[in-house]
């Protein structure tokens, strides 16, 4: 960094990934480089937003100019594209904070996405990092900007190569208020100097942009408004078409996917408000950021109040747009933004109305429902452990993979339809992947008798079943979790029935095994949820479900495990010839072996190293010997 004195030119080296970006920016190829002007305009019509907000409480920030616009101003004979705004503006640690790091969790997947070759003008839509797009086209960039009530204006300037530098401006080269961006066109980027050029793409990615945006043709001409900043979202339905919809979407959303699903309307009555939202159909970058964040825009009458309000669930959090109230005051402090009834009631009127239409999307076109689920799916189940309010509305929009689905989505209801004969609850297995649950023994014997099992593999799926009474009468009940009750539903046809050991031997057996094994097992019993491996390990029947216990364990949330079951199937060779020897007596130190053995074969099969590897694999030692011998 060079200095050279107080309130004189200083340059600066960009934070190291922004240096990165930009170099990909400037050697990318984008199959699109509109997205730039898109991004300097949303930029501009945040900063009078921004302003709009301030000068409720400080209205003479606005003085004699209290009309929000933004201005384009090309010059074809310099080659050079000014996007300039009468905003809230930046001052000096503004723009050095704003455009010289980026302090967002998405940049290094941004980078990386952009790295592996990803569609970038998508790119810089789901990451925010739209101002540094303007190097797509620009061999330099001057930023010019005067903060609202402010004597000092300040220029940044940076040709993208790994520096920038800040100085000051006379405040006659510099707007009133609010921020002039000047770029210098690459010599193949010339045409977005020309008007033609600039009304296609204001018209195509920012008409409903909520600012007046014209366009200053210079040569004494007045300007032509290119849009007149209306308010889509206060248009009637019938009266907007699905290309203003999708161009507003990408404006509130910065996204460059389609919406999945538009949700468009005006409630009157004791509040009275309008709404127009957006389901993506693409995961946004911080779709599991910690602090699960929404991004619905309040407005108050047509004036913008803030993005940060929690107007929607947290499990909504996806959700892109506008609500405008009629109701709620202008000068809504942060306090009131948190508790305040009319908010609230706002809030549960438009999520009721989302899932509504989602239910609705479901039943009219499958294709596109599935495609929201697939990206968003996970966070909509939070809603089934926070949300007892919107559970049942919920249980109607969930899907799941089973056991007997194949690849195909399953709803609660298509689960409860195919049930069968005497089976009384809805079975779910819990784990890490779908591969790994789909392999787990405790599934076997749902399986020869037909029993469809929910796949759960999401990590909040642990946390809503505990908490879920049910759904239509039928409980929900782990694979994993006490007795199954399976020997009341019949045996699928064409599935074989083998022989079982006797149960006198097999109940010998087991106490054999229990006695070896102590407290490491809170029992050892037959099983009939097995057919093809010797043991599992399952939860007692009051206790916690397995995968559950693992995952409050991992985080240290569980003082000690409960002692699992150890169940023996009874049609195994193994468990049969096990049962013959414990019958007749056989050798306490072969029995021991098998018992540890066993444990230590079920623990495997449940993705758990055996307790004592070492003393594992010596009792594998003479059990060999012994065979060989």
């Amino acid at each position: 960094m060079t200095k050279n004195g107080s309130g004189q030119r200083e340059t600066r080296n960009f934070e190291a990934e922004v240096s990165k970006l930009l170099s990909l920016m400037v050697h990318a190829v984008y199959s699109n480089r509109d997205v730039f002007l898109r991004e300097l305009i949303s930029n501009a019509a945040d900063a009078c937003e921004k302003l709009r907000v301030t000068a409720i409480e400080h209205p003479g920030l606005l003085a004699e100019d209290a009309d929000f616009r933004i201005t384009l101003i090309p010059d074809k004979t310099a080659g050079t594209l000014t996007v300039a705004d009468n905003g809230i503006g930046m001052d000096r640690d503004e723009l050095a904070g704003n455009l010289g790091t980026i302090a967002r969790s998405g940049t290094r997947a941004f980078l990386d996405g952009l790295s592996g070759g990803a569609e970038g003008s998508a790119l810089i839509g789901q990451f925010g990092v739209g101002f540094y797009s303007a190097f797509i086209v620009a061999t330099s960039v001057e930023v010019t900007s005067r903060k609202a009530g402010s004597g000092a204006a300040w220029r940044w300037i940076s040709d993208g190569q790994g520096t920038y530098a800040i100085e000051p401006v006379a405040l006659e080269d510099a707007p009133a208020r609010g921020t002039r961006v000047l770029l210098r066109l690459s010599e193949d980027a010339r045409s977005y100097a020309e008007q033609a050029t600039i009304e296609r793409v204001v018209q195509e990615y920012s008409a409903h942009v909520p600012v007046p945006i014209l366009l200053q043709l210079g040569g004494g001409e007045a300007a032509k408004t290119l849009a007149d900043g209306s308010a889509l979202w206060r248009k009637p339905k019938s009266s907007v078409s699905e290309a203003e919809y999708t161009e507003f979407y990408g404006h509130v959303s910065r996204q460059y996917d389609e919406p999945a699903l538009t949700v468009h309307y005006r409630a009157e009555g004791r509040n009275e408000y309008s709404v127009l939202l957006f389901v993506p159909s693409m995961k946004p970058f911080d779709l599991f950021d910690p602090e699960r964040r929404g991004h619905v825009k309040l407005y108050v009458r047509r004036v913008f109040i803030t993005d940060e309000a929690k107007i929607l669930p947290a499990w909504l959090r996806f959700v892109r747009g506008v609500i405008d109230s009629e109701d709620l005051p202008l000068n809504l402090s942060r306090e009131m933004l948190q508790k305040n009834p009319v908010l609230e009631a706002i809030g549960k009127g438009v999520t009721t109305r989302i899932l509504g239409d989602l239910d609705k999307l479901a039943g009219d076109d499958r294709e596109r429902f599935e495609k929201v689920w697939d990206a968003f799916g996970p966070v909509l189940k939070e809603g089934l452990y926070e949300d007892a309010e919107r559970r049942d509305a919920l249980y109607k929009i969930v899907r799941f993979r089973t056991t007997t689905g194949g690849e195909s989505w399953r709803s609660l209801a298509d689960y409860v339809a195919a049930m069968r004969p005497n089976q009384t609850a809805i079975y779910y297995a819990l784990g890490d992947d779908a591969k790994t649950i789909l392999a787990s023994p405790q599934l076997e014997g749902f399986a020869r008798r037909g029993v469809e099992v929910l796949v759960l593999a999401d990590p909040v799926d642990a946390f809503w079943v505990r908490t879920a009474l049910g759904y239509d009468g039928k409980p929900f009940q782990s694979v994993t979790q006490g007795a199954a009750d399976l020997d009341k539903i019949p045996v699928a046809e064409g599935a074989e029935t083998p022989d079982s050991a006797p149960e006198s031997a097999v109940a010998t057996l087991a106490a054999r095994l229990k006695q070896t094994l102590g407290d490491k097992v809170s029992a050892v019993r037959a099983s009939a949820r097995l057919t093809t491996s010797p043991v599992c390990l399952v939860a007692p029947d009051m206790g916690p479900d397995r995968q559950l216990e693992k995952i409050l364990s991992a985080h240290e949330q569980l003082k000690a495990r409960t002692a699992p079951v150890l169940e023996l199937n009874p049609t195994h060779p193994l468990i049969k010839a096990l049962s013959v020897k414990a019958t007749a007596g056989g050798s306490a130190e072969a029995l021991e072996d098998a018992a540890v053995l066993l444990y230590g074969e079920a623990r495997i099969l449940d993705g758990e190293a055996p307790e004592d590897p070492a003393d594992f694999a010596a009792r594998i030692g003479r059990l060999i010997e012994r065979t060989l011998g």
